[in-house]
């Protein structure tokens, strides 16, 4: 494709994703079913759209001073190509004005143009974190890697990596997950053998350390609250080697109704998806009491995916937190009345906000004195997780992608007395 033409797609695209209507993976999948692209334009136009996201504070003041339309110059900042492929599309004033961006140092920006934050997230970060506020930063407006879970049922994590070796798939271990799979690269694996006969899933390493938490065992009951597609539920099956029973609950069919093709493929003949209508639905207190355990992954902000999905920054704002914690707060309590004496509860997100993690935990320990803290980090440590105190802060499971390579997760476990 003519880079003019690529340059072009990338621009109305754009135009969709700012009115910030709906997510950017839902516009941008949309988008390349009604456009006939290449897998390799799909790419440059997806990442495009996602470095503007990701630095649209600056880009927005650079395109101020450029000529044409805004998202055209949005779309030539953050134009993931070669320059001297784009250079192809760009008129001499275009040229010119790029040229001079160029020329900017990033130590003479304003602090607004350097972390991409809306302001109302930057003075929460910055209490919480002090010096370490940069390198999130940092580590938040780069792309993610990618990660997979070998399904333990069906293969070792040796056995896979060398098998994807031989399809010519890269792959380290990752350095806390026992189940983990660190590509090198993104390749297309829906026609990869391993992933068609459900040897491996595509899970972040923080969302597999969120599931060996539960240390969900064979003959169980468990129940994961806040199913969604299922990543975390096949990982709990996996790890009750299909025996017992996993209820995978969500208040959205439409999400559950994902998780079927990959229940398929992962062999596993103990899961019972539910679609809920609400946290107080008959078919959850008909379990009150009856359940070994209970993993609440509860719905957040998501701000601890923002090098996957940095819209989520410019679509949330301080009322839609405080709406979410109402939620965490109920949805905990709800499911915390499953957990049978001895029991475990897990709480997790995949925030980075304190108010959505700690806050949230803090407050059901004090409201709830027959759950008592467990410490995460024996925990992981028992279940084979190296340098586990390096993932926790107190108490709580903590992954930031700055320190651990990881999308920001947080969990908390309580065993009921």
């Amino acid at each position: 494709m003519h880079p003019n033409a690529l340059l072009d797609c990338c621009t109305e695209l754009l135009k969709q994703v700012l009115k910030f209507d709906h997510p950017a993976d839902m516009v941008v999948s949309r988008y390349f079913r009604e456009m006939r692209l290449g897998p390799r334009e799909r790419a440059t136009v997806a990442e495009t759209i996602y470095g503007v996201l990701r630095k649209k504070n600056l880009y927005v003041y650079m395109a101020q001073h450029g000529y044409g339309v805004p998202e055209r110059r949005l779309a030539i900042l953050g134009f993931a190509a070669p320059r001297d492929f784009l250079q192809g599309a760009l008129t001499e004033q275009e040229e010119d004005w790029l040229s001079r961006c160029d020329q900017v140092k990033p130590a003479d920006l304003m602090e607004l143009h350097r972390h991409n934050l809306p302001q109302w997230l930057v003075e929460p970060l910055k209490a919480q974190l002090g010096d370490d506020f940069w390198p999130l930063v940092e580590s938040l407006n780069k792309q993610a890697g990618l990660d997979l879970r070998v399904n333990t049922l069906k293969d070792k994590r040796a056995d896979v990596q060398k098998e994807l070796a031989r399809a010519a798939i890269k792959t380290v271990a990752t350095p806390y997950s026992p189940w983990g799979l660190r590509l090198t690269d993104k390749p297309q694996l829906a026609n990869v053998d391993a992933f068609k006969r459900g040897a491996i899933e595509v899970q972040d390493e923080g969302s597999q350390l969120l599931a060996l938490l539960v240390d969900a065992k064979r003959g169980e009951m468990v129940v994961d609250f806040c199913a969604g597609a299922g990543g975390k539920t096949l990982a709990l099956g996996a790890s009750m080697r299909t025996t017992g029973r996993l209820y995978a609950f969500d208040t959205s069919a439409h999400r559950l109704a994902a998780l079927k093709p990959r229940l398929a493929r992962s062999g596993l003949s103990n899961v019972h998806p539910v679609a809920i209508a609400h946290e107080r639905d008959d078919r959850i207190k008909r379990l009150a009491g009856k359940i070994d355990r209970v993993l609440v992954d509860a719905p957040c902000s998501g701000l601890g995916t923002l090098r996957r999905n940095p819209d989520l920054k410019w679509r949330h704002n301080p009322k839609a937190i405080e709406e979410l914690t109402a939620k965490q707060t109920a949805i905990l309590q709800s499911a915390a009345r499953l957990v049978k004496p001895g029991g475990r509860l897990v709480y997790a997100t995949c925030s980075i906000l304190r108010q959505e993690n700690e806050a949230i935990a803090e407050a059901f320990s004090a409201a709830n004195p027959d759950f008592q803290v467990l410490e995460a980090a024996p925990l992981l440590t028992h279940l084979g997780v190296e340098h586990a105190e390096k993932l926790c802060r107190g108490p709580y499971l903590r992954l930031w992608p700055y320190l651990h390579q990881t999308d920001g997760f947080f969990a908390a476990v309580w065993q009921k007395a």
